[in-house]
């Protein structure tokens, strides 16, 4: 064959490859649907963060690094807070939209409220933000959040705090030190434009101003942090600490005050690119503490499960043992925390870029996973990610069809398809295998 016949048949071929994956095609929203008009939508597990809530760490903690004091904010630590729940509303809002155009719900009245679903963690912040979801989607309407009463551990958002299973310690210490060469320090090293950064911010000096001199006295450097790395306490699997960890803990912090819509951001001096170069630091941190794959494993698999039981029982439409709702219902909602997405993603391998930020999980963010069956009554998965913008976070932007929230295809690894869907036999078989039966309660 030669070189020119070559050339135009591979030219002749890319449409082809370019209409089997939908993430190719500039716009993931509808094009994944589009492909399969016949199919009908059966089911869908939303498993969702919690809004935007205030900071958790001790202000007095932070202040130690910085030249001016951290904000305080109107609510508790922790709590989500009133833009958040408006933002969670919005979110609820645009599901119900959505879902009603892909055939889930009828949008007649409340007739869809008892096909719906919503389990949160015991947090205010979850429950709050299921309330808010509620709202949002089935306005007027009766729809319960079932959750543990305040403080009690839940085993599907906490399985190990909640007593599921017997983890080694010593193992998810020794599989987190594999992934950074058994040298905590290099974390530094390998973020340390990222670190210095955020130190700017700080410190209120750069290339406009000044840093603390000998006569200012300068707060301790995140630099002097000691990284190190041990087997945790109570819950935790291990305790790596340092520079990044500090800093992904702050970087998380100035991402709240600017989906929050506070005036100033890291004191006037972070603005939305200098925000995606700072949530670097707390992507890395997320990605070698959670997603570390026996890490990942031990804490994603009790959720994982209840996950595939929700699912089975949607597909049989009869009673299946550790579905989280019943039978003939077509929406269940989970709201629990970025921790449950980074163990989740960590375990099934899977990956996203989305809003200018890869695997990120900011407030509000989701998994999902759809439930299709067919004409002739086979079923599919298909895998999403979405999350507003934070600017659509930040400016309390209404979300429709018409102004949605970012929302991109998932592949997974091991049986998503060309066109990034999975047969539901593949799709079982690849959670199946990614569940460690010893942390499933």
């Amino acid at each position: 064959m030669t070189l020119r016949l070559r050339s135009l048949l591979t030219l002749a071929a890319l449409p082809i490859l370019l209409a089997a994956y939908p993430s190719w095609q500039g716009h993931a929203q509808a094009a994944p649907h589009a492909s399969k008009p016949a199919q009908e939508l059966k089911f869908v597990v939303i498993v969702s963060r919690h809004g935007v809530r205030s900071p958790t760490g001790k202000i007095d903690q932070l202040n130690r690094y910085s030249t001016q004091p951290w904000p305080v904010w109107s609510v508790a630590p922790g709590n989500l807070t009133e833009h958040g729940a408006k933002l969670m509303t919005l979110f609820g809002a645009y599901d119900r939209e959505l879902y009603v155009k892909d055939g889930l719900l009828s949008g007649d009245g409340c007739s869809d409220a008892a096909h719906i679903a919503i389990v949160a963690d015991s947090d205010q912040r979850t429950r709050d933000t299921g309330n808010a979801l509620a709202t949002g989607l089935m306005p007027g309407c009766a729809v319960p959040v079932h959750a543990l009463p305040e403080g009690t551990p839940d085993p599907l958002f906490h399985s190990l705090e909640a007593g599921t299973g017997h983890p080694d310690k010593l193992l998810a210490t020794a599989a987190v030190s594999g992934r950074i060469g058994g040298r905590p320090g290099g974390l530094t090293a390998a973020y340390r434009p990222q670190l210095q950064a955020l130190e700017e911010v700080l410190l209120g000096c750069g290339r406009t101003s000044t840093c603390p001199t000998a006569t200012t006295p300068a707060p301790t450097s995140l630099m002097d942090i000691p990284a190190t790395i041990a087997p945790g306490k109570s819950d935790h699997l291990v305790d790596l600490r340092g520079p990044l960890e500090t800093a992904a803990t702050m970087s998380e912090d100035l991402l709240l005050e600017y989906t929050e819509g506070n005036a100033q951001v890291g004191w006037g001096r972070v603005d939305l690119n200098k925000l995606r170069e700072l949530m670097q630091l707390h992507t890395a941190s997320a990605d070698i503490e959670r997603r570390t794959l026996y890490v990942a494993r031990l804490q994603a698999s009790n959720l994982l499960s209840h996950i595939l039981d929700s699912m089975r029982q949607a597909v049989s439409n009869q009673p299946v043992a550790g579905a989280v709702d019943k039978p003939g219902n077509r929406l269940l909602m989970l709201v629990g925390h970025d921790t449950n997405l980074a163990n989740i993603s960590g375990d099934l391998g899977l990956s996203w870029l989305i809003d200018g930020r890869r695997d990120d999980t900011p407030p509000g963010g989701a998994l999902i996973f759809e439930l299709w069956k067919s004409a002739n009554s086979e079923y599919s998965v298909r895998t999403y990610y979405t999350a507003q913008t934070l600017d659509q976070m930040r400016k309390g932007t209404p979300l429709s069809l018409a102004s949605p929230p970012e929302r991109v295809a998932v592949f997974v690894p091991g049986c998503s398809q060309a066109d990034a869907s999975c047969s539901w036999n593949e799709f079982s078989r690849t959670i199946r295998s990614a569940i460690d039966p010893d942390f499933v309660k």
